[in-house]
């Protein structure tokens, strides 16, 4: 039998010039040059470096941290011996000092994971919980009612230890579709895990690592921005490279922030967000088994308590919690298996924002248009088409599209431009792995919409099609996460 293992190589700057053939560590997916985000320096860069976090703009500042930035909470990630080979973090921990305020969002796919139906079941009897625990190597779904046991037993463990209540402890996986959880390994290693804990940037960097499967970055941010006048922060960390198309009603996230806030208002501010961040990315269409976001609120900021949507504070954290959500979704879109570039699709002129958005998403999820942008090939008639299918009506003579600053249609008809200058455009995305901009006009409505995707290449179809197998030949992904190391990821078949 076969199996895909990785294995994680770090070479000093220093070492390059001994390495002559640097060249072929560059990869079948991509070549890093830049990293916009980093933190203090620690163990979690041993394995894959922090992703790019593209925050919109706002009144908020960003600052280090990631799920640790909020007042409360304490993290930890490390090795439990979950995943098939090497010794890559894969058990996290986060939980907070009081009991906090608790919303979720999960997959709508029928075969949701034990997990899942675990969390949905603990936030339906308390509006409260104090920890999450998510293991990667096993997704635990499509495991019958012994996977659903395996939750129960693991998040009981860990209520024991932490001296909370089994429902309090909430749980995510990831990994391979029909693997059980390897519960000895991942009980034998929660006393440890727990004493772990830290409320540290490195508390928080370890977890964001230990979530990642094929992610080649790990995502995590924190911001922190006024409220009612009283500083607030807002953290999170989110895994997802490929089955990223999520549709909440394999993407994992947690979020958290020490804002004071009842639960119905915090659990409506949640879906909000999630519907404009998470349920707005698609790498390759397919909807996990194991979508999950956890959001949890302390309350520990001395703010006022938030109990009205329609309060001006309420507006100014779903502001903050928005911007971390979209930063973390886009993350996991420019990280997509086999991606050179993120595609940002906007969308104006319908009639209210979710029209827009379903638009947007239909454009961000075509084959054909992320095929294109991956040929560098500026074939408009493609968004034009995934636009008139997503299932809203407009009017064809008003549609108008744009490709970066260049207009290719206008008033329902095709317009003149430089191909090559739109071709080069494309291109320039792809080599810097950077965003490739569409914008979409429908009319004169107030409705606006944003999604983002990443484009198709030949490497997607080579990391996925024989996942479990893994009968392709070895491939080294070459990454360079900070100034001072660089990062070969290689993925070879074990027998």
């Amino acid at each position: 039998m076969s199996i895909c293992v990785p294995h994680y190589v770090s070479i000093k700057v220093s070492e390059l010039n001994r390495h002559k053939r640097l060249n072929s560590f560059c990869s079948l997916r991509r070549d890093f040059r830049v990293f916009a985000v980093a933190s203090t320096a620690n163990e979690a860069w041993n394995y894959i470096p922090a992703a790019p976090i593209f925050l919109p703009e706002g009144s908020w500042k960003q600052i280090p941290g990631g799920v640790t930035a909020a007042k409360g909470f304490n993290a930890a990630g490390m090795y439990g011996g979950l995943r098939a080979k090497g010794e890559k973090p894969d058990l996290a921990l986060v939980t907070c000092d009081v009991d906090a305020i608790s919303a979720g969002a999960f997959t709508t796919n029928v075969v949701a994971a034990a997990p899942v139906i675990y969390c949905k079941k603990a936030l339906d009897f308390t509006p409260t919980a104090r920890a999450v625990l998510i293991n990667a190597g096993q997704a635990n779904a499509a495991t019958g009612d012994a996977g659903y046991q395996d939750v129960i037993e693991s998040s009981s463990a860990l209520a024991k230890l932490l001296q909370l209540k089994p429902e309090e402890v909430l749980i995510e996986s990831t990994g391979v579709i029909g693997q059980r959880i390897k519960k000895e390994a991942l009980l034998n290693s929660l006393p440890k895990l727990v004493n772990l804990l830290s409320p540290t940037i490195e508390g928080a960097d370890s977890a964001a690592v230990a979530i990642t499967t094929t992610d080649l970055v790990s995502k995590s941010v924190a911001i922190e921005s006024e409220v009612g006048g009283t500083r607030i922060r807002v953290g999170g960390m989110a895994k997802g490279s490929g089955m990223i198309h999520p549709n909440m009603a394999t993407m994992l996230g947690v979020i958290t922030t020490d804002a004071l806030v009842t639960s119905t208002v915090w659990r409506k501010m949640v879906q909000v967000a999630v519907n404009r961040s998470f349920n707005q990315i698609t790498v390759d269409g397919d909807t996990s088994t194991n979508d999950a976001v956890i959001a949890l609120a302390s309350g520990l900021s001395g703010s006022n308590k938030i109990s009205s949507l329609n309060s001006s504070e309420a507006k100014q954290l779903q502001e903050c919690l928005d911007a971390v959500m979209q930063g973390l979704a886009k993350s996991i879109a420019w990280d997509g298996e086999g991606a050179t570039c993120l595609i940002e699709v906007t969308v104006t002129g319908a009639s209210c924002e979710a029209e827009a958005a379903k638009i947007a998403r239909s454009v961000a999820s075509s084959s054909l248009t992320k095929a294109a942008v991956y040929g560098r090939d500026p074939n408009w008639g493609r968004i034009a088409c995934a636009a008139g299918y997503a299932g809203i009506p407009f009017e064809a003579s008003k549609l108008r599209i744009s490709l970066g600053d260049i207009l290719l249609m206008d008033g329902g008809q095709p317009l003149p431009f430089d191909r090559a200058v739109a071709s080069n455009y494309l291109r320039k995305a792809g080599e810097t792995h950077g965003t490739v901009k569409i914008q979409i006009s429908i009319g004169d409505g107030p409705g606006s919409g944003l999604a983002w995707g990443c484009d198709l290449s030949y490497d997607y179809v080579k990391i996925n099609a024989e996942y479990t197998t893994c009968t392709l030949s070895s491939h080294n992904y070459f990454a360079v996460h900070n100034s001072n190391s660089y990062k070969v990821v290689t993925y070879f078949r074990v027998h």
